[in-house]
């Protein structure tokens, strides 16, 4: 549930030379709310309007595919997504590759640091109610009991989720268990969509899942992506912590505290909840996330949001090819080795 880089870019024109004429390529944008309930953003280079479009509808088709597979919320016909797998624990259900591989990797994660934690949808899940109604009634905000969360937390064991590789099913042993992807499951969908667009030859395209940023393929006039980091502040003067320039199918993902939040007495609760304290993380008020792969980027973006600096920068260090900005709640900024080696 990353929430909202701004995007800087420059509009350029690329010349071309194809079979001794020359083919003006123009950039295109095109916007949609239907998918993971966010603004999705694709921007591209092509010869029209048409040869774009067309790339559109299919990038979309995929997308939707994975915004419905990873619904938590709603289940639809003649689909077994994860909203199904969440209201059948106990019982064994064969179900699309997609999720299969999304939780393959969510359990690699779980493995490397239990943190990042997709079984944790019985504690989001309050805190996700106790928002909506705190916001709809402000005057009668509240907080999930402490009881009520710790009593969800016996149920987030990860291993209770049997996922058979071979027929494409899984079970949810623990019938209170409940997944919630959403410190992963755009930036998964981002990447796997990217997959299928290089697949088919469309390259030199920029996607924007609600903030998680994927480029796919080298921009087709040789320039990098100029792709600024939000500031928090709303700083008009000053709207990114930093711009980043950006290729070679790199990914960005921001994890914030200032976007999506209920008030309580006068104190922000936000929806990034620590799994061992089970409450909002207190350490700052972004990270992000920048490598190569999405999925990584989204679910790392989260974890570092959860652990102190030391902790997490160690985390960056030993995993090649990631680096990582951390916004701290007095409005420092610190940085992985490297990374400002991206800062155009």
């Amino acid at each position: 549930m990353k929430r909202f880089l701004s995007l800087l870019l420059v509009l350029t024109t690329l010349l071309l030379c194809a079979s001794g004429c020359q083919v003006k390529l123009q950039k295109f944008t095109d916007y949609s709310f239907d998918y993971f309930d966010t603004v999705t953003t694709i921007i591209g280079f092509e010869e029209s309007q048409e040869s774009f479009n067309k790339n559109c509808e299919k990038i979309k088709s995929w997308l939707s595919e994975y915004h419905y597979l990873y619904d938590i919320y709603t289940s639809y016909n003649g689909i077994t997504n994860l909203c199904t797998l969440n209201q059948t624990q106990g019982t064994t259900q064969k179900v699309d590759k997609k999720i299969i591989d999304l939780l393959q990797f969510s359990k690699e994660l779980y493995t490397k640091n239990q943190k990042l934690n997709v079984a944790m949808g019985s504690v989001l899940s309050l805190w996700h109610d106790y928002r909506d109604f705190s916001i709809n009634n402000p005057d009668s905000a509240a907080l999930p009991p402490a009881s009520a969360l710790k009593d969800a937390a016996h149920h987030t064991d990860f291993n209770k989720v049997i996922i058979d590789t071979v027929n494409n099913t899984v079970l949810i042993k623990d019938t209170d268990l409940t997944l919630d992807v959403g410190a992963i499951g755009k930036g998964f969908a981002a990447e796997k969509v990217a997959e299928m667009m290089l697949e088919n030859d469309m390259e030199g395209y920029l996607l924007n899942l609600g903030g998680n940023v994927k480029i796919v393929g080298e921009r087709k006039d040789g320039e990098k992506w100029k792709v600024g980091i939000e500031n928090p502040a709303g700083d008009e003067e000053n709207p990114y912590l930093e711009t980043l320039l950006l290729s070679d199918n790199m990914s960005l993902v921001t994890s914030g505290s200032y976007q999506r939040f209920f008030t309580v007495e006068g104190k922000n609760y936000h929806h990034i909840i620590d799994s061992q304290t089970l409450q909002p993380a207190e350490y700052f008020t972004s990270v992000s996330i920048l490598c190569e792969d999405s999925g990584l980027a989204d679910g790392l973006s989260t974890l570092l949001f959860c652990l102190p600096y030391k902790e997490g920068k160690q985390i960056v260090e030993n995993t090649s090819g990631v680096h990582a900005m951390w916004l701290t709640t007095k409005g420092e900024k610190l940085y992985s080795k490297d990374f400002k080696n991206y800062i155009g």
